[in-house]
């Protein structure tokens, strides 16, 4: 238990640290907030947690290829807030609905090649 609220702790004082930072700068708040450090936390956790070295092996090879999909919420995002000027409520829901449907591409078009997510 208190392990699991240590990662709790850990993970929300990472997301506080980047948004404090990005008060000041966006440079460094999206510098940070692009390093994987999410994902690293992910497979440090899994590691200690199950010690099972092929699935973490398997959780990098699925985060390789759902970043490109994720990709498409940090190009429409700006697209919707800056060149269309909506909502940024909006903008996120729509980004997020475009970055799902390709993540949902993405499944589709690996398991096509017999890849496995």
């Amino acid at each position: 238990m208190i392990r699991y609220i240590l990662k709790i702790l850990i993970s929300a004082v990472l997301i506080v640290v980047i948004s404090e930072i990005s008060k000041r700068t966006s440079f460094w708040g999206g510098l940070i907030a692009s390093l994987p450090i999410t994902s690293l936390l992910a497979i440090i956790w899994l590691y200690i947690d199950t010690g099972d070295r092929k699935k973490v092996s398997n959780l990098s090879i699925n985060i390789f290829w759902f970043v490109l999909p994720s990709l498409l919420f940090f190009v429409t995002l700006p697209f919707f807030i800056s060149k269309l000027s909506w909502n940024v409520y909006l903008s996120i829901a729509l980004s997020s609905g475009i970055t799902m449907f390709g993540y949902y591409i993405m499944a589709a078009v690996l398991s096509k090649f017999g890849i496995k997510v």
